[in-house]
């Protein structure tokens, strides 16, 4: 269940439509074919998703015999085809196989489980010992990853400007946090609660990159995608807590649209009023607490975001200023008036949200 009335679960993807839009209005075939595809398939997957949230989602338990806040997970191949899951080819205990995409996805998926569970006290997505399933090499060329509200899918890329999805941890950890956002807070996708649904995603996707390298904050690159982008890009990742608006400058993919601070706020009907741009506020926001608190992000930083997504306080159509002030409110609950709660304060004020 969520804390707010039921499930309303999206349709989330790693890349933004805005940067496919771009792709597919390229010259070169090469780039334009496979931006449109996958925005072919993002569509459709939208639609399903849609009818699925209206003659809801069958219930998913852990399997007989699954150990308790151990993980499920099973891997499927949809072999470059759409309909999922495709075919069984790793599940959980099984030893690594020949294809490097299945070994990663299986290893991402238990990275994810284990930094909820290790870090915050949760089995699995819903809490309560949710099977995690994948499915890899999705369509011809696909340029994306994403949680469709039963399970995550990966596609392979198209080799130009975008790598195989299951390579950097943090796309893995992003899009499961999605399911974690589904079963809390529930954010609507859609304006500022919508980019709170992306920072967060972003925030515990790159906790999850910190965990399993055992980087604390001063050394973690703060990077969204790092490693996604094909070697003919000019550019380190699809987006940057540390500094929004440099992941990217090229003239194909054109410049990380990210803001920093509510100066700059974009003002856009697209991606769903911007949600995947926009959520560089409170992703600087994030990383501004973490480096400030210092030490590793996951634990103080990060427990303090937790407490706010999964407190019961936190409304669907949550605007910035709301969150943050639950976040004020949470770090004194938790740490009492000392660092962790003058670094979020100072945090949302660089940023230039109001907490109430």
């Amino acid at each position: 269940m969520t804390t707010n009335g039921g499930f309303q679960p999206v349709f989330c993807t790693i890349v933004p439509p805005h940067v496919l839009d771009k792709l597919a209005r390229n010259e070169d075939p090469a780039l334009s074919l496979p931006a449109r595809r996958s925005l072919e398939h993002d569509a459709y997957q939208r639609t399903r998703r849609r009818l699925t949230t209206v003659i809801g989602a069958p219930a998913v338990a852990p399997p007989a015999g699954a150990v308790a806040d151990q993980p499920h997970r099973t891997i499927y191949d949809a072999e470059h085809q759409q309909d999922l899951p495709g075919t069984k080819v790793r599940e959980e205990g099984s030893e690594p196989g020949q294809d490097a995409t299945v070994n990663r996805a299986y290893a991402g998926l238990g990275a994810t489980f284990e930094l909820y569970l290790k870090a915050y006290g949760r089995n699995s997505i819903d809490g309560e010992g949710l099977p995690l399933d994948a499915s890899v090499h999705f369509g011809t060329d696909y340029d994306n990853a994403f949680w469709n509200g039963e399970q995550m899918v990966f596609g392979d890329g198209d080799n130009e400007i975008f790598l195989d999805f299951t390579i950097p941890v943090d796309v893995i950890g992003h899009e499961l946090t999605h399911g974690v956002t589904q079963h809390t807070a529930n954010l609507a996708y859609f304006g500022e609660s919508g980019a709170l649904n992306e920072s967060v995603s972003d925030v515990f996707g790159s906790l999850i990159k910190q965990y399993s390298l055992g980087q604390s904050a001063a050394e973690a690159d703060w990077l969204i995608g790092a490693g996604l982008l094909a070697p003919r890009v000019t550019g380190t990742a699809l987006r940057s807590m540390k500094a929004p608006g440099t992941a990217y400058d090229d003239d194909v993919l054109g410049k990380d649209p990210q803001p920093a601070t509510m100066d700059d706020y974009v003002h856009t009907n697209r991606d769903n009023g911007g949600v995947h741009i926009n959520s560089g506020i409170p992703n600087h926001a994030f990383y501004l607490v973490a480096t400030a608190i210092g030490g590793n992000a996951w634990e103080r930083a990060g427990q303090i975001w937790y407490d706010v997504l999964t407190g019961g306080d936190l409304t669907e159509k949550a605007r910035f200023a709301d969150f943050a002030t639950l976040t004020v409110k949470a770090a004194r609950a938790r740490y009492g008036a000392g660092d962790e709660l003058q670094a979020v304060q100072k945090a949302w004020d660089q940023v230039g949200v109001r907490t109430l």
